[in-house]
């Protein structure tokens, strides 16, 4: 079994991450510790380019300077003392946590003199050898981001007039560059492999000499190539992720203010596609639908980067569109009008086939605001750390379709792989101002026993009744369940044969459901933010046999 799982899992793989991954294995039996001692590394050949203090900092920062200062730091909504200076190997943490250590991103709560003090202590502390966390070529890159933008931006001239510490901070820059230019991602690819060449381009611009050209010419390739390939027609990042879709505009709009001409091209047409699809991933709370792996407050809040946009290039990015809407390569259809009512729902791949990663099992899964406030959810992800937690998040259990015989739509395995997976077939849509209608199936159960499909249609009307139905086949009796996940702050004000009637703060509704079928309520898990698990109610309508057609009809205001 377990050997069939890594074929099914290998198979989608690309020639050159299979052989990354072979390098990268082989890599690990050779010594680096005389890496950085190997190197011919030159003067300071002075500051090419630099980005102006006035850039938007990365990401939800949490932590202030009198936090860190006293060795307290917060990240993934998760407080550990360790220390000022830190320990840069804390025992026992995520990994997750130890990364967001080693990015820096905290760095920007600090004054010079304090940044310059704990990049000092990690310079001198945290030397180059392979197995540390902090060296892994993800970390690298986003620090060296970090680094740059603060030392040769916000703080450039008091840092130039710091020769000790430019001194010192040049050869580290220097040695994490080359090592990340010798172990680039290519084993991942996606948006590993896309921070790598933006890091790439943004040291090569930063810094003049012969080796800054050397390491802008690999990120360019890096990243015209990836953007090209990881930006869908409609604008959505290809790992259809609206978490991951900020952060890559995040990265878009710094290669607009630091690269050359030639890639400033590339990343603004890029960027402009992408705020464009954005605007139709946020609910009306201004958060991101959490479709696959998403939370809040990991990376920068869409109307900062909106406005970003706006700032640099003097262009409106438009008011949100108000009727129905579809991203079809993406695979993401829904709707908005002006009383702040919002849907969207997924009828796409769970991802390029050879990233998965970032993957979950909700193909014709939807989440639903009425009247401003969300109320049906997708159940989003607490942390990426294995276990019964990160299994949950990722199952067609925690989202808002049809589990069949208890299994998932593809085998998700580890944190963050998949062998077997489905796709949505024959997808129709047909949208207008008020309304708009959506059919599609997946064969994503088909490796079951009676091979059965689901076939799901959403049908928008024009009073705001949203209509959902179903229909399972398989060659013998089997069993389903639909499920419909609430927003916390959900009360069931009554549920008497198959109907719910739901309050929000915004009002209430009604979920009426149709066929054969019995309803339940079930306690389940919302993870909105890294760290966070709040119970919630799910309302479950479950069926047997070997062909089911059945359904429910949200009434805004019952």
């Amino acid at each position: 079994m377990e050997l069939r799982k890594s074929f099914d899992t290998i198979r989608y793989l690309r020639i050159r991450q299979i052989l990354g991954q072979l390098r990268k294995r082989l890599r690990s039996l050779w010594g680096d510790h005389t890496f950085s001692r190997s190197l011919d590394i030159p003067d300071f050949p002075g500051v090419s380019s630099f980005i102006s203090d006035d850039f938007l900092p990365p990401g939800g920062q949490r932590n202030t300077a009198g936090d860190l200062l006293s060795g307290t730091f917060t990240f993934l909504n998760s407080t550990h003392s360790i220390g000022w200076f830190p320990d840069w190997g804390p025992e026992d943490l995520p990994k997750l946590w130890e990364y967001n250590l080693h990015y820096f991103e905290w760095l920007w709560a600090l004054e010079y003199s304090e940044a310059k003090n704990v990049v000092s202590d990690w310079i001198e502390r945290y030397d180059l050898r392979r197995g540390r966390v902090g060296w892994e070529p993800y970390p690298i890159s986003l620090r060296l981001i970090n680094w740059c933008i603060i030392f040769f931006g916000r703080f450039r001239d008091r840092t130039e007039a710091d020769r000790e510490f430019l001194d010192k901070l040049w050869r580290s820059i220097f040695i994490q560059s080359q090592w990340l230019s010798r172990n680039l991602e290519v084993h991942l690819l996606g948006n590993h492999f896309f921070e790598n060449g933006t890091a790439l381009v943004l040291v090569g611009s930063c810094f003049k000499g012969l080796e800054a050209d050397r390491w802008y010419q690999k990120g360019k390739r890096i990243v015209t190539e990836e953007i090209h390939e990881q930006v869908l027609s409609d604008g959505m990042h290809f790992e259809r992720s609206p978490m991951y879709h900020l952060r890559y505009i995040y990265l878009l709009l710094l290669l607009m203010r630091t690269g050359r001409d030639d890639v400033r091209t590339v990343a603004r047409a890029a960027a402009g596609e992408m705020i464009s699809a954005l605007k139709y991933l946020c609910h009306p709370d201004g958060e991101i639908a959490l479709f696959n792996d998403s939370a809040f407050g990991i990376y920068n809040h869409p109307r900062e980067l909106i406005d970003l946009w706006e700032k640099e290039t003097d262009n409106a990015a438009g008011n949100q569109v108000i009727g129905s809407w579809a991203l079809p390569e993406a695979g993401y259809y829904g709707f908005r009008d002006r009383e702040d009512n919002y849907f969207i729902c997924d009828a796409g791949p769970i991802g390029p086939d050879y990233i998965p990663a970032h993957a979950h099992g909700d193909i014709f899964s939807f989440e639903l605001s009425l009247r401003g406030s969300r109320v049906v959810v997708d159940s989003g992800v607490g942390g990426y750390e294995p276990g019964p937690a990160r299994d949950y998040d990722r199952s067609t259990r925690a989202h808002n379709t049809v589990e069949i015989e208890g299994e998932d739509q593809a085998e998700f395995w580890g944190s963050f792989r998949v062998a077997r997976r489905g796709r949505p077939r024959e997808v129709r849509h047909n949208i207008s101002k008020g309304s708009f209608f959506l059919e599609s199936w997946h064969d994503g159960y088909r490796r079951l026993p009676g091979a059965p499909i689901h076939h799901r249609s959403f049908h928008r009307k024009l009073e705001g009744i949203i209509e959902v139905r179903d229909r399972v086949i398989a060659a013998h009796p089997i069993h389903v369940v639909s499920r419909i996940h609430l927003h916390p702050k959900c009360r069931i004000e009554k549920c008497d044969g198959d109907e719910v009637m739901v309050s929000h703060p915004g009002g209430r509704f009604l979920i009426a459901f149709s066929g054969p079928g019995e309803l339940e309520l079930e306690k389940s898990f919302y993870s909105p933010r890294f760290g966070s698990r709040f119970e919630n109610t799910t309302v479950a309508f479950s069926a047997h046999g070997a062909e089911i057609s059945n359904g429910f009809r949200i009434i805004p205001g019952g």
